[in-house]
C-alpha cells in the first residue's frame, strides 16, 4: 500500500492488518474531511518535531519578543530527502511550527529540557487513544505518558495563537494553574490540506489506573453520560452522574481545598477575560484503597492486575519538574499528610464519602472555545427549551461564576477538623469516621489520633446515619 499521506472524500476504514485510516474534520463550513494513514501521520509529526527542536537548540536563547508569538516557520520534507531533511517513507509533506521561540520559553518554564522533549515525543512510536469526547479530534500519547498530542481545528489553532501573549503573561505572574500546559503548536501539510496539532501535558497517566473519570462543567442540562459511553471500561461521566454518585463530594484537607479553589478562581478570571467558555474540569480518581485490595487479590491469585508500576526511566528529582495536579495548586510545597506513593504520582490526596483514600488528577480542558456568534445563537436556542441558567453554553462571565460555584461547593468539600470549643458553642454533634493507619494509639476525647485519619460531618438536630454514595 502506498504510505503517502492521501486525501480522500467520504468515510473510509481499512480492514485489520492494513494501515488504518483516521479522520479529522478540518472545516465545518466546507464539510471537508481528509484522511491519512495513522502511521504516516505519526511519522511526519515525529520527523517535523525532531527537526524544529534540533534547529531551535542551535539558536541563542533570548527574551521573548511580541513578534515571536506570530512567527511561523515552515520546512519541506520530500520523501527522497534534502540538504536539510532526511529521506523517509511517509511521502512528501510540509511541516509548520508556530511561535517556536515562545513555546521554547513555555517548555523551559515548565522545566522541560529539549532532549527530554525529543526523547518523549520521538524516541518511541506514539500511541493512539480512542477519542474521549465528541470533538472528532485524534489523540496520541507518548510512550512515557508525559505528553498528549491532539489535532485541532483551524479556528482553534488560530485562537490559541491569539491567546499566546496573554498565556505568557499569566504564566509569568502565576505558575500555579490548572489550565492546559501548551508545549507546541504544529501543522502537517500535504496536498494543500492541513492537519494542525497541539502538544499538551497528559492529565491522566496511563500507569495509574483511574477508577472513575468525570468531565464537569457546572451545567445540568443533558449532562449525563450516554449509554454508549457507559459501555467503556472507564466511562467519562458528567455533572448529573457526579451529583448522583458522589452527593457528599470529594473531601479535601483544608489547605488543599483552599489552594485548589483559589487556583480555579484565578484560572476562571483569566478565561473570562479572553471571553473563553464551555471549558470543563477533567477529574480522574484513583482509589488507593481499592487498588490495594486489587493488588492483594491479584497476588493471592498469582496475577499482577491492579498493580501500579512507576516509571523508573527518569530520576524522581527530574519528575518533579513536570507539572502534576498537586504542583498545579501548591507549586513546590507538598500537601500535609501526603503519602510517599501520593508524592510519587502527583495526585491530590483526598477521601470519598466512604472514607476511602483516593488520589485525584485534575485539569481544565477545552479552553479554545470563545463566545462567538455561533455560541450566542446556540445558547439562545437552548434557553428556549431549557432553563437558560442550566445549559452549558452561556455568557463567559456567568459561565465562570457557575463553574467556580459548582466545583468549590458541590464537587470539592473541605474536611472538617475536630474542634470541641466550636461544637459546644454551636450545639452540634459530629459523626466520626475512623480509618486505622497501622496504629492502635488512642488520644483524649475531642483530639485526633496521630496515626488515624478522622472525617467529620457536622449536623444540627438531625440524627440520620451517614449515607454511602454509590460509585
Amino acid at each position: 500500500m502506498d504510505s503517502k499521506i492521501r486525501l480522500v472524500s467520504g468515510c473510509r476504514r481499512e480492514t485489520a492488518g492494513i494501515v488504518k485510516f483516521i479522520s479529522y474534520f478540518s472545516d465545518p463550513t466546507s464539510k471537508t474531511y481528509f484522511f491519512t494513514p495513522s502511521s504516516a501521520l505519526k511519522g511526519a509529526i515525529q520527523l517535523g518535531i525532531t527537526h524544529t527542536v534540533g534547529s531551535l537548540s542551535q539558536k541563542a536563547e533570548r527574551d521573548v519578543l511580541m513578534q515571536d508569538f506570530y512567527v511561523v516557520e515552515s520546512i519541506f520534507f520530500p520523501s527522497e530527502g534534502s540538504n536539510l531533511t532526511p529521506a523517509h517513507h511517509h511521502g512528501d509533506f510540509r511541516f509548520k511550527t508556530y511561535a517556536p521561540i515562545a513555546f521554547r520559553y513555555f517548555r523551559e518554564l515548565f522545566g522541560i529540557r529539549p532532549d527530554d522533549y525529543l526523547y518523549s515525543l520521538c524516541n518511541d512510536p506514539l500511541i493512539e487513544l480512542s477519542n474521549p469526547g465528541a470533538s472528532g479530534s485524534i489523540f496520541y500519547v507518548t510512550s512515557d505518558d508525559e505528553f498528549i498530542i491532539k489535532t485541532v481545528q483551524h479556528k482553534e489553532a488560530e485562537f490559541l495563537q491569539k491567546l499566546l501573549p496573554g498565556y505568557f503573561m499569566n504564566l509569568n505572574q502565576n505558575k500555579r494553574t490548572l489550565l492546559p500546559k501548551f508545549y507546541g503548536l504544529y501543522c502537517v501539510q500535504a496536498g494543500g490540506k492541513n492537519i494542525r496539532i497541539v502538544v499538551m501535558n497528559n492529565l491522566l497517566p496511563r500507569s495509574v489506573p483511574m477508577h472513575l473519570k468525570y468531565d464537569l462543567k457546572g451545567s445540568t442540562c443533558k449532562r449525563r453520560a450516554s449509554p454508549k459511553e457507559r459501555e467503556k471500561s472507564v466511562p467519562t461521566y458528567k455533572d448529573l452522574d457526579f451529583i448522583q454518585d458522589m452527593p457528599e463530594g470529594i473531601q479535601l484537607e483544608p489547605d488543599n481545598y483552599n489552594a485548589l479553589c483559589k487556583t480555579i478562581q484565578r484560572d476562571c478570571l483569566l478565561l473570562q477575560s479572553f471571553k473563553i467558555m464551555d471549558y470543563s474540569l477533567l477529574v480522574g480518581i484513583h482509589n488507593t484503597d481499592q487498588a490495594s485490595r486489587e493488588r492483594s487479590g491479584a497476588v493471592e491469585g498469582g496475577g499482577s492486575e491492579g498493580a501500579v508500576t512507576p516509571d523508573h526511566r527518569r530520576p524522581q528529582a527530574q519528575k518533579a519538574l513536570y507539572s502534576t495536579a498537586m504542583e498545579s495548586i501548591q507549586g513546590e510545597a507538598k500537601g500535609k499528610g501526603t503519602l510517599e506513593t501520593e508524592d510519587q504520582w502527583g495526585g491530590i490526596p483526598a477521601r470519598n464519602s466512604k472514607g476511602e483514600r483516593i488520589l485525584i488528577y485534575i485539569g481544565i480542558i477545552d479552553i479554545l472555545q470563545s463566545y462567538r456568534f455561533i455560541k450566542k445563537i446556540e445558547h439562545s436556542w437552548k434557553a428556549l427549551v431549557h432553563d437558560g441558567d442550566t445549559v452549558s453554553v452561556h455568557h463567559p462571565g456567568f459561565y465562570a461564576e457557575r463553574f467556580q460555584r459548582f466545583m468549590c461547593s458541590t464537587v470539592f468539600k473541605k474536611t472538617l477538623k475536630s474542634s470541641p470549643s466550636k461544637k459546644s458553642r454551636s450545639g452540634c454533634s459530629s459523626v466520626v469516621r475512623r480509618h486505622p493507619m497501622g496504629s492502635s494509639a488512642s488520644a483524649p476525647s475531642g483530639q485526633t489520633v496521630a496515626d488515624a485519619r478522622l472525617m467529620y460531618r457536622t449536623h444540627l438536630s438531625q440524627t440520620d446515619s451517614e449515607g454511602e454514595s454509590g460509585e
